[in-house]
């Protein structure tokens, strides 16, 4: 596979504006190159105790007792960034980290009425692996695309640790038997949701470009080579969005996680299919489908390999799109139908019934979706080639509640939360 970081660079511009402002040409070597580090990220919010609590500021509170002096004490307590104290063993680190009113042990964390068991291929950020008797651990993050290894906190021992690299299937885990433990979510947690914002992929360079909230360029990255299509999705489940292409001539996706290497390359479906990717199963990772518009059908896989989903929606001449229509967490499909330019959304992969129904735009307009206001919901839009406008309705509504221009005429439209 062709990746760019080329000479385009230096000499290519980007046009971009607000709808009321003036145009503003940029230089692209003022801009940074879009990676994983470069990009806008969530930020961590501030909970209340005993209250809802994003993922990230899990995490940023269990950093807090990281690299502290702090010894490991059932009978001993530490307070939080706030002054609030918490036992200074392994329930007692959990309890902090997830912004409790007091602190728990194994056991009650596992029989909270606050927790629910899940499945380890569902392990987010935030959660924890729960020993009942014994020991409970923080899962931090997925080390792989394969979800074969994983990092985590633990206050186990004196200190408290970060440990990396750690085996799903390891015979223990953190000194305790793997058997032993059960996944479990705290019931107010919350995925951290970024609005979704603009940007474009200049087939002429392979370049993908994109915007920050205020709609100004944010960077950019090559990927892909002449003749591929634009994706963007995450890929890992770190709740960030990267890129990826589709290459029509052969069939194959190629999706990167850190806008420059390829982690995936899986081919799938015919020629003239159209591709599409989701989290289809809810597991916070988006995988790759095809739409076939001869057919009207989807062909839809959990693991970018295997078809686990065949549904068909539409009508001949209809263009697929999908998206989370009703804040589950699970991405499901729909169709816009340029001859009303109307979208019909399904929220069940199940049925493809039609459960929301939005007339908006122009003849012309190309579909996009986009959280655009930040609230865990997918809405609908279109973008504007004659005029690269970027345009986002309300939830299931023709109100307009994002309006940027962005790109230059002959890009084409990506949208993702960077």
């Amino acid at each position: 596979m062709s990746m760019k970081r080329s000479a385009a660079y230096a000499a290519a511009t980007l046009a971009i504006a607000g709808l009321a402002g003036t145009v503003t040409t940029i230089p692209a070597q003022a801009a940074a190159p879009a990676t994983a580090t470069t990009l806008a990220a969530a930020t961590a919010s501030s909970s209340n105790v005993g209250g809802s609590i994003t993922r990230s500021e899990v995490i940023e509170r269990a950093k807090y007792w990281l690299g502290k002096s702090l010894t490991y004490n059932q009978g001993g307590s530490y307070p939080d960034s706030d002054g609030r104290y918490y036992r200074t063993d392994c329930s007692g680190y959990v309890s902090m980290a997830w912004h409790l009113t007091s602190s728990l042990n194994t056991v009650g964390i596992g029989d909270s009425a606050d927790t629910y068991e899940i499945s380890r291929s569902q392990l987010k950020a935030g959660d924890v692996l729960n020993s009942y008797y014994d020991h409970v651990i923080l899962f931090d993050k997925w080390d792989d695309d394969a979800h074969t290894k994983f990092s985590y906190y633990s206050f186990g021992s004196t200190p408290v640790k970060h440990v990396t690299g750690m085996s799903i299937n390891a015979s223990t885990i953190d000194g305790h038997p793997n058997g032993d433990y059960k996944a479990l979510r705290y019931s107010k947690i919350v995925d951290d949701t970024q609005p979704t914002t603009a940007g474009v992929y200049r087939p002429g360079e392979s370049v993908f470009y994109v915007s920050n909230t205020s709609g100004g360029l944010a960077g950019y990255a090559g990927f892909g080579a002449s003749g591929d299509v634009p994706l963007t999705g995450d890929w890992n489940a770190d709740g960030k969005d990267t890129f990826g292409v589709y290459r029509p001539s052969d069939q194959t996706f190629y999706l990167t996680n850190d806008n420059a290497t390829v982690a995936v390359a899986r081919k799938l479906g015919n020629p003239d299919d159209i591709p599409v990717v989701g989290d289809w199963d809810g597991n916070g990772t988006d995988t790759i489908g095809i739409y076939r518009p001869s057919d009207q059908t989807y062909y839809l896989t959990n693991d970018n390999a295997t078809v686990a989903v065949i549904r068909r929606m539409g009508i001949a001449g209809d263009t697929p799109i999908t998206g989370d229509w009703n804040g589950d967490g699970t991405d499901t499909v729909g169709v816009y139908r340029p001859s009303d330019t109307t979208f019909y959304l399904s929220d069940s992969n199940a049925t493809a019934t039609v459960s929301h129904t939005v007339k908006f735009g122009n003849p012309g307009d190309t579909p996009i979706k986009g959280d655009w206001n930040g609230d865990g919901t997918d809405k609908i839009g279109i973008y504007r080639p004659a005029t690269s406008d970027f345009i986002g309705a309300a939830k299931d509504s023709d109100t307009v509640i994002y309006n940027k221009r962005f790109g230059n005429p002959g890009d084409t439209p990506i949208t993702g939360a960077w």
